[in-house]
């Protein structure tokens, strides 16, 4: 399995506004407006959660203009008192990839954009300023780090990958300090404090930073799609095998059966065979699978193993071609590895026919008419891009989207009535002749 970084760091900076406490950064058309910086150390866990330990510096700028209500009783009557907050924060974030949650799996594109949830607490220390209305500027309150000083941050991320190194993110963050006398306006008895009761000193922090990925490797997990590797890793193991001699005596026919238990050296390339070697003729007219065009009715040699008069004006049904294996995941239009050696058989059947072919896709009742519709056409649209990449002409072949609507147990209709491999098979792809 690929490696991928895990280490990361983070910083940048913003705007803090204070709109939850009786000194507010925005009253009365009046905006007064601090800073923020942060600097964070992070560890991914996962690919879709991993944790920060942060330290935050900043000050939030408040003020209390021309109010309505009952001032202060030693204030002027036009009482405007501006207060400042200089702060240091320390805290453990939980970080949470919203985007690799609901990722569809079958995506083929490179992920650039990644919405995050945060949520941590930590220990604050800040000293609170207020200047009154004949410009004197005096300390509040002066609160140093203690096990005791805990706070709160929780918000939301936008990140874009700009490469494989860089991360930039805007975010937007509520701080919880907990404390009434963090906005400037001394402690919680004073005259500035009771002029709107119960106003807990929170903020908003919008913040725009940059994330360095750390490590060799070429990408972060956090990149990652969760099911990428597995696909990569079910192909490459389908090669190995392939490649792996498992016949001392050698295999002259390349059937999968070694020469010294075949009963049939000479078994014609793409056939399906028995545990013996022998070719396969399920309706036993003798034509096999490969070059029987009725695969499940018997009929002549002369008429390609079908019967001399049939009644379904030339189609083929499902049941008569070299497609019955080809199914597919849910919501997925993938072709698995495992098909391979079926669609190389169907590549030879028709080559050697003359005859034209649709390509019919379906799916199982899950979803929506239209959903369905357009993915039983992409899985029918990839067998048909297989077959011409691997030597078919794509004047012969045509595609056919059946929706949900082409069942091949049409009992699963709700599909929570049939077990999962009934609704496997109505995921499925299958021949038509023209």
């Amino acid at each position: 399995m690929p490696s991928y970084n895990s280490w990361s760091i983070s910083f940048g900076g913003g705007i803090p506004f204070m709109q939850q406490a009786d000194l507010k950064s925005i009253q009365s058309g009046n905006t007064l407006v601090g800073y923020s910086a942060y600097f964070s150390i992070d560890k991914a866990l996962s690919h879709t959660f991993g944790l920060k330990l942060q330290y935050d510096r900043g000050e939030t700028r408040q003020g209390y203009f021309n109010t309505k209500d009952a001032a202060p009783a030693n204030a002027a009557a036009n009482l405007q008192v501006a207060g400042r907050t200089q702060y240091d924060g320390i805290s453990l974030i939980g970080d949470v990839n919203l985007s690799n949650l609901l990722r569809r799996v079958d995506r083929k594109a490179d992920f650039r954009w990644a919405i995050h949830g945060y949520a941590g607490v930590g220990v604050l220390a800040y000293r609170a300023y207020q200047k009154d209305e004949f410009g004197q500027r005096l300390m509040t309150e002066n609160k140093p780090f203690k096990f005791n000083s805990l706070f709160g941050q929780a918000g939301a991320g936008l990140k874009y990958k700009i490469s494989n190194r860089v991360d930039i993110e805007g975010r937007l963050m509520y701080v919880v300090t907990g404390d009434d006398a963090f906005d400037g306006g001394g402690d919680q008895y004073s005259a500035v404090n009771s002029i709107s009761a119960k106003h807990s000193d929170n903020f908003f922090n919008a913040t725009l930073g940059l994330s360095i990925n750390l490590g060799k490797n070429a990408n972060h997990i956090m990149w990652v799609d969760p099911l990428k590797d597995i696909y990569n890793r079910i192909d490459e193991l389908e090669t190995k095998v392939d490649n792996i001699q498992l016949c001392k005596s050698g295999d002259a026919d390349n059937d999968g059966v070694c020469d010294d238990w075949d009963r049939q050296l000479d078994t014609p390339a793409g056939a399906r065979v028995d545990g013996a070697g022998v070719a396969l003729d399920v309706d036993m007219d003798g034509v096999i699978d490969l070059y029987d065009k009725c695969v499940t009715v018997p009929g002549p040699v002369e008429n390609n193993g079908c019967p001399t008069t049939t009644s379904n004006n030339g189609l083929v049904s499902e049941n008569e071609t070299k497609l019955d294996g080809i199914e597919f995941d849910l919501n997925s239009d993938r072709i698995l590895p495992s098909s391979n050696p079926i669609l190389n058989s169907a590549i030879s059947y028709i080559n050697s026919s003359n005859d034209s072919y649709t390509v019919v896709g379906a799916t199982d009742t899950r979803g929506t008419d239209a959903y369905n519709q357009t993915l039983s056409e992409r899985r029918a649209s990839n067998v048909k891009q297989y077959l011409i990449n691997n030597g078919v002409q794509s004047s012969r072949i045509d595609i056919q989207g059946n929706g949900k609507h082409d069942l091949k147990y049409p009992e699963c209709d709700p599909a929570s009535k049939c077990p999962e491999w009934k609704n496997r098979a109505n995921r499925r792809v299958y021949f038509k002749a023209k």
